[in-house]
């Protein structure tokens, strides 16, 4: 208990998905009793995901919403409890102490708190992006690339993720055009000459995307470049086309008390998922910059419960550290 009385939670998870709650399973399967904040949009990216064809254990495949239901119900099985909102701050201890997470009114306190928030991909913000989400418009080729077998592409992007994902793409699509803005690419030289040393890839430049535009049957049909360069606008039949145009992870509330790199990801300590505070973990994509995968995340939520086990065990709780209730403080961070 808290000097006021109040509940001191062994762990806190802040967010869903894979991540999240592989480690709310794992911790309430420990005894540790885990609450887990998983927000409004609780199961991550993979709620807005349609077929998951390449997660274990599945061999028909699944739907992304039903599979999150299933990690979370199975956690849920363990004693895992769940607030379905979204953290607004958190006041992290600097000293080994007592961390605070904020719930609107709400003010939860816990020894250890697992992130888990993950990212974002970027968006083009562009008509019918939104609207032909997974019916064509993609953001994870790896992930889909396989349901466009034979089918007429896009990759939008100029970076190395582009140039990859457009390769790995190759090897299922008839036909697949790299879209970039400007007539040069930001990749590295070997990764443009892999992507052009492929029969079925053409470099398109310098476009933009005006416009995504659905067919008949709802699905993704053409989409619009427009000529950066002043030229007139082109029009293209495409039945998918992949966004790389990078991620943003979702680190806005630890922004300031949590080491991060210069992209906004958390920073952890080796193999592990130690941040630079005691207490303090990080799992999922918000640590991944590179693989970005439903099974890695899981890996990581699983390596996060057991980081945050070993710290209980061997961390005795330390009724002389400095927890602050000063809301001025609070806010800033501090």
């Amino acid at each position: 208990m808290s000097e006021d009385g109040r509940k001191i939670e062994n762990v806190i998870i802040i967010g869903s998905g894979p991540a999240g709650y592989t480690a709310a399973l794992y911790t309430s399967r420990a005894d540790i009793e885990p609450l887990v904040i998983e927000g409004f949009q609780w199961g991550g990216l993979l709620q807005q995901t349609t077929d998951v064809e390449n997660y274990p254990g599945y061999p028909e495949g699944v739907m992304g919403p039903a599979m999150m239901q299933e990690f979370r119900d199975q956690a849920e099985r363990f004693g895992t409890r769940f607030v379905t909102d979204d953290v607004d701050r958190v006041q992290l201890s600097t000293d080994g102490g007592i961390h605070r997470v904020y719930v609107r009114d709400d003010e939860y306190l816990a020894r250890t708190v697992i992130l888990a928030m993950g990212a974002e991909p970027k968006k083009l913000g562009v008509p019918g992006e939104e609207e032909l989400a997974s019916r064509g418009v993609s953001y994870c080729a790896t992930c889909d690339a396989a349901f466009f077998r034979d089918k007429q592409t896009i990759v939008v992007g100029g970076g190395d993720t582009a140039m990859e994902d457009a390769t790995f793409l190759a090897k299922f699509a008839k036909d697949v055009k790299i879209v970039h803005r400007r007539e040069e690419f930001r990749a590295s030289a070997i990764m443009i000459e892999r992507a052009r040393g492929a029969d079925n890839i053409e470099l398109l430049t310098p476009y933009t995307i005006a416009g995504f535009e659905p067919g008949d049957n709802g699905s993704l049909s053409q989409v619009v470049l427009s000529d950066t360069s002043g030229g007139e606008d082109r029009t293209l039949a495409v039945d998918g086309a992949f966004i790389a145009v990078g991620h943003r992870p979702n680190s806005d509330i630890i922004e300031g008390q949590v080491d991060a790199d210069e992209n906004g990801y958390v920073e952890v300590e080796g193999r592990s998922t130690r941040t630079n505070l005691a207490g303090v973990f990080a799992a999922g994509d918000l640590v991944d910059h590179t693989y970005r995968q439903a099974v890695t995340a899981a890996g990581s939520g699983c390596a996060a419960a057991l980081d945050a086990e070993a710290y209980l065990r061997d961390t005795p709780p330390d009724p002389e550290a400095h927890w602050s209730s000063d809301p001025e403080k609070v806010e800033a961070g501090e």
